[in-house]
């Protein structure tokens, strides 16, 4: 490589990171993985924003991974739809390994990364949703059938928030799930509500550090076939 093309560099990673900003919805940052690369996994944001979610995301980075921190209120401008070319761009950096991606949505992302990602198997190794938004779940009742990425919900078993990320409805779309054959998972929290993640409103230390743990897991598992360098150990520093 020339001196001229080592001086691109810079320049290719800032053009990539400003294609992935517009791709997103203008994400809010990438959060590169301690060992220089890792797989992709693509976080999208609830209505409160990416700041109100950061130790999470932080929390996934920490594993090893890639993160892209997209803000689902930007997502939802779109109607989703600029979601799919988020993932493409990120796919692109210099500090991703090559394969599929995960998506890890948050309430209102939670409900684009359910709703969209779900039917990607070509872009979406596992669909790991929070509390995800479920209204549009009885305007597309069929979603369930096309479901083709694993998805694992996590779900607090009194969260009545504003009638859009129900209980009742989060176990409708696992009854659902079973009927079809989905690759679909529930996880529930009794005596949890919306938002029960570190730093938010209804904050559930036993809740979240489960669902965290099986978050680990669960992107451990599915980018085993892509030679993974992340070690599924949950790294604190809130201690």
């Amino acid at each position: 490589m020339t001196k001229s093309s080592l001086r691109l560099l810079p320049l290719a990673a800032s053009l990539l990171a400003a294609l992935l900003f517009t791709a997103c919805g203008f994400a809010q940052e990438e959060i590169a993985p301690p060992q220089g690369k890792g797989h992709v996994v693509v976080f999208v944001s609830g209505i409160m924003g990416p700041k109100h979610d950061k130790a999470l995301s932080e929390a996934i980075a920490a594993l090893g991974y890639d993160v892209y921190v997209c803000d689902g209120r930007q997502i939802a401008k779109m109607l989703g739809g600029n979601l799919r070319a988020a993932i493409q761009a990120a796919q692109r950096s210099p500090h991703a390994l090559p394969g599929k991606v995960a998506l890890v949505g948050i309430s209102l992302g939670g409900g684009f990364s359910l709703a969209l990602g779900s039917e990607w198997p070509d872009l979406v190794a596992v669909d790991i949703v929070w509390y995800p938004a479920t209204g549009f779940a009885a305007r597309q009742p069929g979603f369930v059938r096309r479901m083709s990425v694993p998805v694992l919900m996590f779900a607090g078993e009194s969260d009545h928030f504003e009638n859009c990320c129900l209980i009742e409805t989060a176990r409708a779309i696992e009854t659902s799930a079973k009927a079809s054959n989905a690759p679909f998972e529930l996880i529930t929290y009794p005596g949890a509500d919306h938002d029960f993640i570190k730093g938010g409103r209804n904050y559930n230390p036993a809740a979240y550090e489960d669902a965290l743990n099986r978050t680990a897991v669960k992107l451990k598992a599915a980018f085993a076939g892509q030679d993974s360098t992340s070690t599924g150990t949950v790294q604190r520093s809130d201690n």
